[in-house]
């Protein structure tokens, strides 16, 4: 009885540690980025995620992107600078709170419509906004998919 007890036991750590493995891949999976990045974009599911060491961290969150004709560039960046109360001087000094500019021409994640296209930025609600500003640091690296 003991010896079947043991197996029984055993059996069930084994159970639960492959559910927990195919649970931390499929959260993984989600976000479609190398490893590497830090933060991923996709811009087929207009979706953004932290990451860390190639985990998820939090996300996703929804996103909106460029529009036509100024498209959110596709590729490996890094992280440029950060201005926590940045205001746009192309677009008549509009808002553009908690931005992290990836790009040398200026593209960045920051607070803005999730309903509208951008003029090429990655647009994030409130709290993804502010949470993307805090946890990204300058020269970590955000990959974006088309």
């Amino acid at each position: 009885m003991r010896k079947i007890l043991h197996v029984t036991v055993a059996l069930a750590i084994a159970i639960a540690g492959t559910l927990l493995t195919s649970v931390v891949s499929a959260e993984a999976a989600d976000a479609p980025c190398a490893s590497s990045a830090s933060a991923c974009v996709d811009l087929s599911s207009h979706e953004a995620w932290l990451m860390h060491n190639g985990q998820v961290t939090y996300g996703p969150t929804p996103i909106t992107s460029g529009r036509r004709g100024q498209e959110t560039p596709v590729g490996r960046f890094t992280v440029k600078w950060k201005d926590l109360h940045h205001r746009s001087s192309e677009y008549h000094n509009a808002p553009m709170p908690y931005s992290v500019f990836f790009t040398s021409t200026g593209v960045a994640f920051h607070e803005g419509s999730l309903y509208q296209q951008s003029a090429g930025c990655v647009h994030l609600g409130h709290t993804a906004a502010a949470t993307f500003y805090r946890q990204l640091a300058v020269g970590q690296i955000v990959q974006v998919v088309p």
